[in-house]
């Protein structure tokens, strides 16, 4: 009978916010299609490393398991992705998982993704609805612009993008691209581009566009493929023109 094949998998884990990180090295089993979640799953119902020892099981975070909600971010193997769609075909051994510290870590994999949220409330990431539309047709959505809103409201809120983002960090106070391309989105909406100025005035602010570098990296970095510099470009357009009607406009 053939030997099972088996997938080396090295996890960074830490056991709090403050505490240390240190890697473990753990084996499953393999199986075609198997993926990240999966192999992660295997370790759960059985956390034993390498050498034998006992040890907790890993804490990361999952919901979706099709690509959609964007939960399962890691790093792996040094790039920020999806682990529901990362097969370990595609992987070189041993794979490493890290979590993406751009954010805070809570515990092994699991990272508090809390500050792209708030970077949506400060950009005014929502369509203010009053109920005159419960009474009267709602405005009819641009053909020309819905196609660029539905590929950006693809956006998981994962974090891949910040996490490959050189601009986004300690070092910076830049929202990342994902947060600030959101308000493209809201100002192309009919009734959301009347809070356009409001979003405009808030990216001017610090931590706002001008703190992109246009590094291309969120572009090669996103699961989902929306176009993120070239929307930021468009939307630093609109910042720009944003400033001078400011100016004429006191």
């Amino acid at each position: 009978m053939a030997e099972q094949k088996k997938v080396r998998i090295i996890v960074e884990r830490q056991d709090g916010p403050k505490e240390k990180p240190y890697n473990q090295e753990f084996e499953v089993d393999y199986r075609p299609g198997l993926n990240i979640v999966a192999a992660l799953m295997e370790i759960q119902k059985n956390p034993v490393t390498v050498d034998g020892k006992k040890v907790a099981p890993v804490t990361w975070e999952c919901n979706c398991l099709e690509k959609v909600c964007g939960a399962c971010m890691m790093v792996i193997n040094g790039k920020a992705r999806q682990a529901c769609c990362t097969l370990v075909d595609t992987l070189k051994q041993p794979i490493h998982l890290q979590p993406a510290r751009t954010f805070p870590v809570i515990r092994d994999l699991l990272i508090d993704r809390s500050v792209m949220f708030e970077s949506l409330k400060r950009i005014h990431g929502w369509v203010e609805v009053d109920g005159t539309w419960e009474v009267k047709d709602a405005p009819i959505q641009n053909p020309y612009t819905a196609q660029t809103a539905y590929e950006i409201s693809h956006c998981m809120t994962c974090g891949c993008c910040l996490e490959a983002c050189p601009n986004v960090g300690p070092q910076s106070d830049f929202i990342g691209p994902a947060p600030t391309v959101q308000a493209y989105l809201f100002n192309l909406h009919p009734l959301g581009k009347f809070d356009a100025p409001k979003r405009l005035n808030a990216l001017m602010e610090k931590g706002g566009i001008t703190s992109c570098g246009n590094s291309q990296n969120c572009v090669e970095a996103c699961p989902k493929n929306i176009k993120l510099t070239t929307y930021l470009a468009q939307l630093n357009r609109d910042v720009n023109k944003q400033a001078l009607r400011n100016i004429f406009d006191k």
